[in-house]
């Protein structure tokens, strides 16, 4: 098949087979504890089939099906470790791998989107690809002059398979819910529909990293590969070897781990002030450390356009929010949108609720873990606590709608690299309103 698998039929009885192929596991396994087999091996045995049924099955359709389980592994250090651990490999998959396309269909649309004369641009290009992910592949070629670049291409008909996936996606609520009941994709589903257009627009991606390359261009921390050419499906970007975040959080030492969380978080914080965009996507998939020891950036299809920086008052209310100043934060709160007129919150409780976001900051150094990042996801899941009822009461502004994305998704990731950084001094140095915040 030379294209994405189109048909809204056809993805859609995929999409539904996974939670039907869990229900079957489990029947089956349920027979096997009846016949004596233990309960702890069946298990095992269940959650390791449906994590490679969801790898098959995600990464063959690409699209959005790959693009939700791309954005759960940002997440999987929230899970229970008895959950996590047989997803942590299917999802780490998913960031940065899926089957290829055939080299015709390759050389097609290369020649639609460059033209007929493509050939010519390159001196030599790598017909297997280097890299697949959700919406697209990369092949490594050199450019005319000498120069090795990626040519990331857009799958053939990705924008309908891609509004078809998260169309149908909820259909995978049910399969995770059963796994881990505080796990709900839907918000994530909804969040990633709203950006859809964003994530197809090559032209604008192309656009958003000549920005950020020009802003981080000869960085000692930072390395993003200028554009050299780009249409609608296409572009073609200077080639960045690195070591893939992926295999840092799998295998890094800890000083390792502890100085590409500092460029991570540095990163994603810095973006706003000096490229006036947030990247908005970011999984380990994105981003890779270099021979010499700085943080490559790939990927620039979702961003946050913020000309003026992170909003001061974010930076503001999190360093009142340190000082136990529950009724300023909470002022603040609904004078920004988070909650609605009308709605009645204890403030101290909202303060409660809030404090993944603000135990960081009180450190000059902070170990995010996935011990800390669990315990955290417990509390504000269990109905039984009242924190879960004052999630509800919460409303997220549209503009703040990436940041919070964002934030969520570098502490899920920093907590997957286990990394000790001095958090408090990057807020400092990259939030507005922080330092003088009180």
């Amino acid at each position: 098949m030379n294209d994405l698998p189109k048909k809204a039929l056809t993805r859609s009885a995929r999409m539904a087979a996974l939670p039907i192929g869990y229900a079957g596991r489990t029947a089956l396994g349920m027979g096997k504890r009846i016949g004596g087999k233990p309960a702890e091996a069946v298990a095992a045995e269940i959650q390791a089939r449906t994590a490679e049924q969801v790898f098959r099955t995600l990464g063959e359709l690409k699209g959005g099906a790959m693009k939700v389980g791309q954005a759960m592994s940002i997440f999987e250090a929230a899970l229970p470790e008895d959950i996590a651990g047989p997803y942590r490999a299917t999802l780490t998959r998913l960031q940065d791998s899926a089957p290829p396309l055939p080299a015709g269909t390759v050389h097609r649309v290369l020649a639609e989107e460059l033209g007929i004369d493509w050939r010519d641009r390159f001196t030599h290009f790598d017909g297997t690809p280097a890299a697949a992910a959700s919406i697209g592949q990369v092949h490594r070629a050199t450019w005319r002059d000498g120069r090795d670049v990626a040519v990331k291409i857009q799958y053939p008909g990705a924008g309908k398979a891609l509004m078809s996936d998260l169309n149908n996606a909820q259909r995978l609520a049910r399969l995770f819910a059963g796994l881990s009941p505080g796990l709900d994709i839907k918000p994530l589903i909804a969040e990633l529909k709203a950006r859809v257009l964003d994530e197809l627009d090559y032209l604008a991606e192309s656009e958003s990293q000549r920005t950020f390359a020009i802003a981080f261009d000869d960085d000692e921390d930072f390395v993003v590969p200028h554009v050299l050419a780009a249409a609608p499906h296409v572009i073609v970007t200077e080639w960045m070897e690195g070591r893939p975040l992926s295999q840092v959080i799998t295998s890094g030492k800890r000083a390792e781990r502890n100085r590409a969380g500092l460029l991570y978080q540095r990163f994603l914080l810095s973006g706003p002030a000096r490229a006036g965009l947030l990247h908005a996507d970011p999984h380990p998939g994105n981003f890779r450390i270099t021979p010499d020891g700085r943080l490559g950036v790939l990927d620039f299809g979702a961003v946050a356009h913020l000309p003026d920086g992170l909003p001061p008052q974010m930076g503001r209310l999190l360093r009142i929010a340190m000082t136990g100043d529950a009724q300023t934060v909470a002022e603040g709160l609904r004078v920004e949108g988070f909650l609605k007129p009308g709605v009645n919150i204890d403030a101290q409780s909202l303060l409660d609720f809030l404090d993944p976001f603000v135990e960081p900051a009180r450190h000059a150094h902070f170990r995010y873990s996935r011990e800390w990042l669990q315990g955290q996801f417990r509390r504000i899941n269990d109905p039984t606590n009242p924190d879960f009822a004052i999630g509800l009461k919460l409303n997220l502004p549209p503009s703040y709608l990436l940041i919070h994305r964002v934030w969520l998704g570098s502490v899920g990731v920093l907590c997957q690299l286990d990394a000790d950084i001095p958090a408090r001094g990057e807020l400092e140095r990259w939030v507005p309103g922080f330092s003088d915040g009180a």
